[in-house]
């Protein structure tokens, strides 16, 4: 259905798809197309490439991570608020634009200076690799606010055609390339590079972006107002995610990166999922009017999302082993490498946290807020790798991983008005702890063959829990907008007193 002629519900309180459980995991579902297919390909890279291609690949990919950020300036989070605010894409289109146009100059500056930076991040043996990078960096930026667009306008055929030929694409071609031609990272990358420039020339059909936003100049100053801090914040965002590799890689070499990555990619699955759940959640934060409702919902999904969360962190734990065995092999020394899992995977639940309170504060555009915390947290992070790396190895980076993550989470709930998102009930905060002390205890388990099939049947058996969990949240998001009336009656009546409740502080 058309965002131009959504029905409000009944009770005035937002969009019926503001089902963020519903329809809004369609989109998640595909945006993890590219989870799927990294968890596919991760392995076979693994076994391909010798350890330190495979690390100066992943190196590659952060670095990716970070021109994309640089090169896209925000502006596809900030075209989501003027889809939304405008309810028509012409502004809109012409964002796509002016993007295209900072995505072509900037990854054109990253080009020309790269000789001059690419040795001291240690690259200076794979020049051909940042090439591709590069090259591949422009034409996804232009993607990703294609995507923005098509996720506004709750076009899902388009966005899920245009997600796969950028997600899957890339790494498709890069294995056969890879099997074909050369066996090394940089044969890898170029597949990446040709699957983006495809998706840009589909994405550009599908939203047809208008050459008027180049002289539009109060929406493109005000698309950027709103972009630009939470572009630095996407960076510290990366600096907390990836740039743990880039130290790695610095202190320890990349081969001890490659063993991080493979650790990583296990671990963070979960962590990938909340993120693609965040995006996707936008609009539908941004199509509430309400404030009162907007807190409500933040709360509810917060919530709902930790009861999801605990069979998942507790299948990927006890399943870690097993999982290191099948997608890196013996040379990676996989059984030492389930507790760096078991850290990066426990970040979810800060990660949901400040998932949570982040959509408050975009949808308020305090972009400037959410950049300066998220600096903060990213600057303590690297404080803390440094740190904590040339003790602890890469166990020292998981570790950095968690308390960041927690630190970002408490910083943005405080920059919010106090009542603005209730605390977490304390029985679900308790079920949260029992479920991390119970998987962190799994790691202590025998790593023979009957113990691992045991872990097996404990992953398995997480999965009628975790469905139960996700039915239970899809059903919640229906109270929510049912009851969503009466709560903010509730909230504007200074003469009604609110239930009492037993709360502890938000996780």
């Amino acid at each position: 259905m058309s965002p131009n002629n959504r029905e409000t519900n009944p009770d005035g309180t937002g969009p019926p798809d503001s089902n963020l459980f519903g329809r809004g995991l369609l989109y998640v579902v595909i945006w993890s197309l590219q989870l799927v297919a990294g968890i596919i390909v991760s392995p076979i890279l693994a076994y391909t490439l010798p350890p330190a291609e495979f690390g100066a690949l992943a190196s590659a990919i952060a670095l990716h991570q970070v021109i994309s950020v640089l090169a896209l300036l925000g502006i596809d989070k900030a075209l989501v608020l003027q889809r939304s605010e405008d309810g028509n894409d012409r502004a809109s289109r012409g964002l796509i634009t002016v993007a295209m146009v900072i995505a072509l100059l900037g990854t054109l500056i990253v080009g020309v200076t790269a000789p001059f930076w690419r040795s001291a991040i240690g690259f200076g043996a794979y020049p051909d690799l940042i090439l591709a990078v590069i090259l591949w960096t422009g034409p996804g930026a232009a993607v990703q606010v294609m995507l923005s667009l098509l996720l506004t306008e709750d076009r899902f055929r388009s966005f899920a055609l245009l997600s796969a030929i950028s997600a899957m694409g890339g790494q498709t071609v890069g294995l056969i390339l890879l099997f074909t031609l050369h066996n090394d990272a940089t044969t890898y990358a170029w597949g990446g590079v040709a699957s983006q420039f495809l998706a840009m020339v589909v994405g550009v059909v599908l939203t047809r972006p208008s050459i008027r936003g180049l002289v539009n100049w109060s929406v493109a100053a005000r698309a950027i107002r709103l972009g630009f801090p939470l572009a630095m914040a996407g960076l510290a965002i990366f600096l907390l995610s990836a740039g743990d590799r880039i130290i790695i890689q610095v202190l320890q070499g990349t081969e001890e990166t490659g063993r991080y990555q493979v650790a990583y990619v296990v671990g963070s699955v979960v962590i990938l999922l909340l993120t693609f759940t965040g995006t996707a959640w936008t609009p539908r934060f941004a199509a509430l009017r309400d404030d009162a409702a907007r807190w409500a919902l933040a709360a509810h999904s917060r919530d709902e999302l930790y009861r999801v969360l605990m069979p998942m962190i507790l299948g990927v734990t006890v399943a870690a082993p097993v999982a290191l065995r099948v997608v890196a092999p013996p040379s990676f020394r996989p059984e030492s490498l389930a507790i760096v899992v078991f850290l990066v995977a426990v970040s979810a639940f800060p990660v949901a946290a400040s998932g949570a309170t982040g959509q408050l504060l975009i949808t308020q555009r305090r972009g400037t807020v959410i950049g300066l915390v998220t600096a903060v947290a990213a600057v303590t992070n690297i404080v803390l790798n440094f740190m904590l790396v040339p003790a602890l190895g890469i166990l020292g980076a998981a570790v950095a991983t968690v308390l960041a993550y927690s630190l970002l989470a408490k910083l943005q709930r405080r920059a919010l008005p106090a009542e603005s998102i209730r605390n977490s009930p304390a029985r679900l905060v308790i079920k949260v702890v029992v479920v991390m002390l119970v998987a962190a205890a799994s790691i202590l388990l025998p790593q023979s063959p009957e113990w691992n099939l045991v872990r097996v049947v404990v992953a398995l058996g997480c999965l009628p829990w975790f469905i139960g969990a996700l039915k239970r949240a899809r059903g919640g998001s229906g109270r929510i907008r049912r009851n969503g009336a009466s709560r903010v009656r509730h909230r504007a009546d200074p003469g009604t007193r609110h239930p009492t409740r037993r709360k502890v502080p938000a996780l």
